[in-house]
C-alpha cells in the first residue's frame, strides 16, 4: 500500500510561538537532498512510485482547517493509501485520527513526544497543540495510547494520564520503552521535540534529556504491527540550526515509509 506525504502547514493553534507552518516544503527539500539518498535503513527507496507519493499541502483557511485535514485525509484512505502527514502543530494530529481512527478497529498510537499533550485546555483552548491526545482518547478514537519521551509531567496531565489510561514512559523510566510490543493496526505521532534539543534544536518548546534521532529509529524499526498512518510535526523551521531538524524529521519519514513498505 503507497504511502501519501501531505503536508500540514498549520500552526494556528500553537503556544509560546508559531513556526510550524513554514516546515513541509522544509522536511521536503531535506528529504530529496542531493546531501543524502532515498533509501531508507530498511531497504526500501521511498523515491519509488510503488512505494511513496506526495499530495503536498494542504491549501485551507484558518478557521477550516480542522475540516480540511480530515478530509484530505479521507481521500487519501479512499484511494488505498496511507497518510504520511507533516506538520504542523501537534494540533493537526486530532483530525487526521478523526478520518483515520474509524477505518482501522484497535488503533494503537506510539506518541515520541516531550509532553503528553493531554490537556483538557491550555490557555483557554481545548483544540490547542498542547490537548490533542485529550480529545482523541476522549472520543474513543484509539484503544491504546503509548507515549515515549515524557519529561514535562505536570499534575493535571498525571490525572489526564490516569483518567484515559495512557501508557506513559517518562525518560526518568525508560527503561520499559525497550519491551514494547506494538503490534496490530499502529499509527505513529511524533513530535520532534521528543528528541533531545541536541538532535532536534529546530522547535518551539526544547526540553533537554531526551531521546536521540537513533532511539526514535529503533522505535520505528521495532514495530510489529501494521503501520497504518503517522504526522511528524513540530518542526520550527525559525529556531533550527543549518537545517538539523529538517533532516532528522525527514530522516524520520523515511524511516516511517520504510517500515511500511517493509511490512507488505
Amino acid at each position: 500500500m503507497i504511502a501519501t506525504l501531505l503536508g500540514l502547514p498549520y500552526d494556528h493553534h500553537s503556544s509560546h510561538l508559531r513556526g510550524a507552518a513554514q516546515a513541509p516544503p522544509l522536511i521536503r527539500k531535506a528529504l530529496w537532498s542531493d546531501g543524502s539518498n532515498p533509501f531508507s535503513e530498511t531497504g526500501v527507496d521511498v523515491s519509488s512510485t510503488d512505494v511513496m507519493r506526495d499530495a503536498g499541502d494542504l491549501d485551507a483557511p484558518e478557521d477550516d482547517a480542522h475540516e480540511a485535514i480530515a478530509g484530505a485525509v479521507a481521500r487519501i484512505l479512499d484511494a488505498g493509501e496511507r497518510p504520511v502527514c507533516l506538520g504542523g502543530d501537534h494540533a493537526v494530529t486530532w483530525p487526521v485520527l478523526r478520518a483515520l481512527a474509524p477505518r482501522h478497529e484497535g488503533l494503537t498510537i506510539l506518541h515520541v513526544d516531550a509532553h503528553p499533550d493531554l490537556y483538557d485546555s491550555f490557555d483557554g483552548n481545548p483544540l490547542s497543540h498542547a490537548s490533542p491526545f485529550a480529545r482523541i482518547m476522549e472520543q474513543g478514537l484509539a484503544k491504546r495510547l503509548v507515549q515515549v519521551g515524557i519529561r514535562t509531567l505536570n499534575p493535571h496531565q498525571r490525572e489526564q494520564v490516569a483518567r484515559f489510561g495512557v501508557e506513559c514512559i517518562e525518560m526518568r523510566h525508560r527503561s520499559p520503552m525497550d519491551a514494547l510490543v506494538l503490534d496490530g493496526p499502529l499509527y505513529v505521532s511524533i513530535d520532534l521535540d521528543g528528541l533531545d534539543p541536541a538532535h532536534a534544536p529546530g522547535v518551539s518548546h526544547p526540553e533537554p534529556g531526551g531521546l536521540t534521532t537513533r532511539d526514535v529509529i529503533d522505535l520505528l524499526h521495532g514495530i510489529t504491527g501494521d503501520v497504518v498512518g503517522a504526522d511528524v510535526v513540530e518542526y520550527n523551521p525559525q529556531r533550527d540550526v543549518h537545517d538539523l531538524t529538517a533532516h532528522v524529521a525527514a530522516k524520520l519519514v523515511k524511516e516511517i515509509v520504510g517500515v511500511m513498505a517493509a511490512a507488505k
